[in-house]
C-alpha cells in the first residue's frame, strides 16, 4: 500500500522568555493512502502543531516528514506553497472564510491561485457546493450562513483542488451534533469516492469512531494506537 504520510523521529520545540517547551518529542507514524486517521489528545497535546507541520505551515526541529512521497524539508518556500495549494486541503475549527466574499467566491479562491480560469473555477465551486447541499446559498456571505453551513463551505474550499491529503483541526468543535455528524458523512463521502486521505485532530470520540485508525498524542508523544475508544456524549 502507498504511504501518504511518513513521519520519523519528529520533534518540535518553542522558545520564549520562560524557557524551552518541547511540543513534539520523537514522534513516528505513517498513514496509508486512502486512510481516515483520527489524531486524539487533550488540548495542548501537540495535535495542531503536528497538523501544521504535516501541511507545511510550520517547521520542525528534528526528524523527517514525507507527504505524498515528497520530503517537505527539501522544498523551498515557493515549492512548498505550490505543494500546499495542490496537494493539501485544510479544514479548521474556525472556518476562516473571507467575510467580503460570497460562499461560491470563497470556494473558488484556491483554483484562481493555481492559475485556473474564473469560469472553470466558478463551475467547480458551484458543483461542490451542490454536493454539500448549498446550491441555494451560493451568493450568501459568511454572516448570512449558519455555523454548519460555513463549515461546509470551508470543506468545499478545502476540496477544490482535489487534494490527496486533507488535514482537519477540530472541525466539529463549533458544531452541534447534527451538523457534526453531517460533516463526518461528507468526510467519508470524499474518502470513498475520491480516495482522499484524512488526518483529523479531535477530542471528539464520536468523530473518532468513524475513522479507520486512531493515533493518540499525549504530552507530545504517540502513546498507543490500538486502545479501544470510549464514547462520550459529545456534540
Amino acid at each position: 500500500m502507498e504511504l501518504m504520510v511518513d513521519v520519523k523521529n519528529l520533534s518540535k520545540r518553542f522558545k520564549d522568555d520562560a524557557g524551552i517547551l518541547d511540543v513534539l518529542t520523537d514522534v513516528s507514524f505513517s498513514v496509508e493512502a486512502g486512510e481516515m486517521i483520527a489524531l486524539v489528545g487533550i488540548s495542548g497535546s501537540g495535535k495542531t502543531t503536528l497538523l501544521q507541520i504535516l501541511g507545511g505551515l510550520d517547521k520542525h526541529d528534528g526528524g523527517e516528514v514525507v507527504v505524498g512521497g515528497k520530503n517537505i524539508d527539501k522544498m523551498n518556500a515557493r515549492e512548498l506553497a505550490a505543494f500546499r495549494n495542490k496537494s493539501i486541503g485544510f479544514v479548521f475549527q474556525f472556518h476562516h472564510l473571507l467575510p467580503d466574499f460570497t460562499a461560491v467566491e470563497n470556494v473558488l479562491i484556491p483554483g484562481l491561485i493555481s492559475g485556473k480560469s474564473r469560469k472553470e473555477c466558478l463551475k467547480r465551486a458551484t458543483e461542490l457546493l451542490g454536493i454539500f447541499d448549498l446550491s441555494k446559498r451560493l451568493g450568501h456571505y459568511p454572516t448570512e450562513l449558519s455555523g454548519g453551513e460555513r463549515q461546509r463551505v470551508a470543506l468545499a474550499r478545502a476540496m477544490f483542488n482535489e487534494p490527496t491529503l486533507v488535514l482537519a483541526d477540530e472541525p466539529t468543535g463549533n458544531l452541534d451534533r447534527a451538523n457534526g455528524e453531517r460533516l463526518l458523512e461528507l468526510f467519508e463521502k470524499a474518502n470513498k469516492e475520491l480516495n482522499q486521505t484524512f488526518v483529523i485532530a479531535t477530542h471528539n470520540s464520536r468523530l473518532s469512531l468513524g475513522m479507520n485508525r486512531v493515533l493518540y498524542l499525549d504530552d507530545g508523544k504517540i502513546v498507543n494506537t490500538n486502545e479501544p475508544i470510549t464514547v462520550a456524549d459529545e456534540w
